[in-house]
């Protein structure tokens, strides 16, 4: 009899068991983020270029070459005329490798065969992107004109065809039609970035771009971002260099 009570005890306890089973915890269909999940999701930035279109503009460009004792200069600029809204722009380059050649900026008003500058700049000391602030040698530009620039690696002085050349074209905007109508961002933050990318001011963009990746070297979001860019313009060798940069800093 005793026996009977303790199996029909078991039998109870079993069947309230099954039918209120324990609870199990739920498997999320999301994945779990990995440490370098905020840079995989940072947006990037989308180039729109202006309407109007001055095609083969840029100089240089390839990074072919650089096996070679010779550096290869890149200026970073898409292949038509490029906007700014700022009178005295940075103007950024890329330099495959150090060099002992003396470099020369030359800035050309195209309405003129004689250079609004023409001069020396530092040699860079390392490999990467380079800038030039035009504030800082004093120049300023018209609106509604368009400029070429160009960096120059002098490999023989005296004889300026074997010169390194790489360079692009720039317009400034007019202040009211840049702010106005086509809402340029003033400032240089990370939302900046993608809406002067995305209005046609490239320039403006890329230099701030710049600065936010010599401010923050290590951030792989900045350099993806600047990687996106220039894969948009057709520069996707120096690209990959920003992109092999974030496992092995270059600086």
């Amino acid at each position: 009899m005793r026996r009977l009570s303790v199996f029909l005890l078991l039998v109870l306890i079993l069947s309230i068991g099954l039918a209120n089973p324990a609870p199990t915890p739920a498997v999320s269909d999301t994945p779990t983020a990995s440490p370098s999940g905020p840079t995989e999701t940072v947006p990037l930035p989308l180039y729109q270029p202006p309407k109007k279109l001055t095609p083969r503009a840029r100089v240089g460009g390839g990074l072919r070459g650089t096996d070679g004792s010779d550096p290869v200069i890149v200026a970073l600029v898409p292949d038509h005329v490029g906007l700014t809204v700022k009178k005295a722009p940075v103007l950024n380059w890329f330099l495959s490798k150090p060099t002992t050649y003396p470099l020369k900026f030359t800035l050309l008003d195209i309405r003129s065969v004689t250079p609004v500058h023409e001069g020396p700049i530092p040699t860079p000391n390392h490999q990467g992107v380079q800038s030039i602030n035009l504030k800082d040698l004093g120049l300023a530009l018209e609106p509604e004109v368009q400029y070429r620039w160009y960096i120059s690696a002098i490999r023989n002085p005296d004889s300026p065809s074997q010169d390194i050349v790489a360079g692009g074209v720039i317009e400034r905007c007019e202040f009211s039609t840049c702010l106005v109508e086509m809402e340029v961002d003033l400032s240089c933050d990370r939302q900046s970035v993608l809406r002067n990318a995305l209005r046609g001011f490239w320039y403006d963009a890329m230099a701030c771009l710049c600065e936010l990746i010599d401010s923050n070297p290590s951030d792989q979001a900045l350099r993806r971002q600047r990687a996106a860019l220039l894969n948009q313009i057709g520069l996707s060798a120096v690209a990959q260099w920003d992109l092999r940069s974030i496992q092995a800093p270059v600086r």
